[in-house]
Parts: structure tokens; sequence; C-alpha cells
């Protein structure tokens, strides 16, 4: 009887143990930018992560990737721990990456290359410290293009901030991407405007209970102030008939 040697499982990590990001300024952009997608995707049939692995060839953990922001549609919303896309069915639609200086030539490079290869639509370089793109930001469309007569996707700048993939103008604020809704314009507050609008929004509310809270008050004084004078009215009444004087004269 042969015995056919066992194989050992791949294993595919969920991370490598190196930092998230290499500075305060570019960890914050990247949880904002990813918080702020979360939520505007919610209820969508799409999910957003943030530095994890995704894996591109199947049987081949070696051969992966770690966007700082990546938008997949087409799939099961919530987190994973990595993403695979032989088994999720689609690859990144949009993926935002938040360079530096010491990222830029892979930023440029071998990321911009493997993520044409793979199809991801959009491509945008956030740069919140203005180190090497003056403007701080700029965004990448994929095209096909035919090169020695094969098709070949390819990127190309784009001449402005509009990211038709996810209906939004992008906007540099500070070290931050603003993200405008392109059907209302509306703003896609980050976790700070948010926190300050549900405060001024608690502060609204306690004003208007405090207003409710005194217009109450004024209205059972007023009410109390009607009553006595009726007591008093049917007081005297009382005293003028006990005088032989009739206080309601027909």
């Amino acid at each position: 009887m042969i015995t056919l040697p066992a194989t050992t499982p791949l294993i595919y990590p969920s991370g490598d143990g190196r930092p998230v990001a290499e500075t305060f300024v570019h960890l914050y952009a990247l949880l904002t930018t990813l918080e702020v997608l979360r939520q505007y995707l919610e209820g969508q049939q799409a999910t957003v992560l943030a530095n994890q692995f995704l894996y591109y060839a199947p049987g081949v953990p070696s051969a992966r990737v770690a966007p700082d922001v990546m938008v997949v549609f087409g799939v099961q919303p919530g987190g994973r721990d990595y993403f695979k896309t032989w088994e999720e069915g689609q690859v990144p639609a949009v993926i935002f990456e938040i360079t530096s200086a010491s990222t830029q030539s892979r930023d440029r490079g071998d990321k911009m290359t493997l993520y044409a290869l793979l199809g991801v639509q959009e491509y945008w370089l956030f740069d919140p410290k203005g180190e090497w793109i003056k403007e701080q930001l700029q965004g990448y469309r994929l095209e096909a293009v035919l090169e020695e007569g094969e098709p070949l996707n390819r990127y190309t700048a784009m001449s402005d901030t509009t990211s038709a993939v996810l209906g939004l103008r992008l906007q540099v604020e500070g070290a931050l991407l603003g993200c405008y809704r392109l059907d209302n314009g509306q703003k896609l507050l980050v976790p700070s405007e948010l926190a300050a609008q549900l405060r001024q929004t608690a502060a609204r509310l306690q004003q208007a209970e405090q207003l409710a809270a005194q217009e109450q008050r004024a209205r059972q004084q007023a009410e109390q102030l009607a009553e006595q004078q009726r007591l008093r009215a049917e007081s005297l009444a009382e005293q003028l008939r006990s005088l032989g004087i009739d206080p309601d004269p027909t």
C-alpha cells in the first residue's frame, strides 16, 4: 500500500507585524478615510478595508499587497482579516494609498502596476504632509490601451478629483480628505465633525427642553394667577350679597 505524503495546508497570514502607518498624521488620514467611506457605503453590498492583506493568486500566500484603504463592491459588507480575490469573486474598485516621501517609489511603481493588472478602476494617492505631491492628492483612472497590438490596462492621471466610481468629489482639507456627494453636494463628516454635530444637536435639544420647561412654568403660573383672581372675585361677590347688593345685576 502506497502512502501519500501529507500536504502542509497553506497559511494566509492576516498581518506581518509592521506598523499600520509611519506617522500619526498618516494613520489618522487612513482611519478617517476608512470610517467615512464605511459609513457612506453602509447598507450596500460593499466593504471597505484598511491595511489588510489583499491576496490575488490562489495557492501563493506570498502574492499579496496591503492597500491603505480599499473599497470592494459586490461582496458581503463587514470586516475581514484578509481579502482573497478568488474566493470573493471581486477585486477592489477603488484603492487609496496614504503616501509619503519614503513610500512614493513603491506607490508609483510596483503597487500602481499591480493594481492596474488586477483591474482596480481608480487609484488615489493622498500625501497628507505634502511631501512629494504638490496638491497632496492625485487620482488615476484605469484605461485599456493597445501596446504592440495587445490590450493592456494602464492608469491615466485625472485632471480633477472626482471619483465616478464612488460618486464623490474629493477635496484636500489640511491633512485629511474631504468627501462630498456628487448627487447633493453634502459633505461626509469625519468622526470629529460628527462628534461636534452631535454635541450641537444635544445642546439644541437641551435648549429646546429648557424653553419648553420655561413655557410650561409660565402657563402654570398664569393658570394659578387666573385661579386666584377667580377665587377673589367669588369672595367679593359673596361679601356683596351678604350686604344685600347683587353683584350680577341684569
